[in-house]
């Protein structure tokens, strides 16, 4: 399968998010509160397959040269912010102290996507969490959904099966891996920042050690 074949294939994901939030916002209109400049799942630290890194790259690749080095700054910005959170997370692993729950899902960096008019510079590109943020969705087996929405605990709703698609972004990485000879058969699995898929080359994201 070739690189064209392979978008084609993940632009069948995107377009199956996209459904799936249509249809959902559709039956509760009222439980669902995405608006252009909502931006709370553009604060939400989350990773990148393979497959979803080449794709935005692509898109990337094509914008503006100012839209692209204004990005690039903030995906500075989001490296430096990860980094210090990484630094507290070392400091209380030391003392000894234990956080609750998983850190990751409190924290807010910015995505470098997000410009300063609250809207993504690749929107129509963006990855399939960003699509189905708003509805709710089944992670690892868990119910999730975002935290201004009107759904309510203890009502049944429809809910978007986010580990398949997460399983279909493997497979998709892994053609990638393969096509690009990857050394290393794990490398489809590996999550990777927007900035990071923002400002490496693929061959280098593909080939560099784990």
């Amino acid at each position: 399968m070739g690189i064209d074949a392979l978008f084609r294939s993940y632009e069948q994901l995107t377009a199956q998010a996209d459904d799936a939030f249509e249809q959902i916002d559709r039956e509760y209109p009222d439980a669902v509160k995405c608006r252009r400049h909502c931006d709370d799942c553009c604060h939400a630290v989350f990773g990148l397959f393979l497959v979803e890194a080449a794709y935005l790259q692509t898109f990337f690749a094509g914008l503006p040269s100012d839209v692209k080095a204004e990005t690039i700054l903030r995906c500075g910005e989001a490296d430096r912010e990860m980094a210090r959170f990484q630094q507290e997370l070392e400091v209380l692993e030391k003392e000894g102290k234990k956080t609750d729950g998983d850190p990751l899902a409190s924290r807010r960096i910015r995505c470098p996507l997000l410009n300063q008019d609250k809207d993504c510079v690749l929107y129509p590109q963006r990855p399939v969490t960003c699509r189905i943020y708003g509805v709710p969705t089944r992670i690892q087996g868990k119910g999730r959904v975002c935290r201004f929405s009107g759904f309510q605990a203890g009502i049944s709703y429809p809910t978007f099966d986010l580990d398949a698609v997460y399983r279909n972004l493997f497979e998709l990485s892994n053609e990638l891996v393969e096509m690009e000879e990857g050394p290393e058969p794990d490398r489809a699995g590996l999550l990777i920042s927007v900035s990071k898929a923002l400002t490496t080359p693929l061959k280098a994201l593909i080939h560099e050690p784990l």
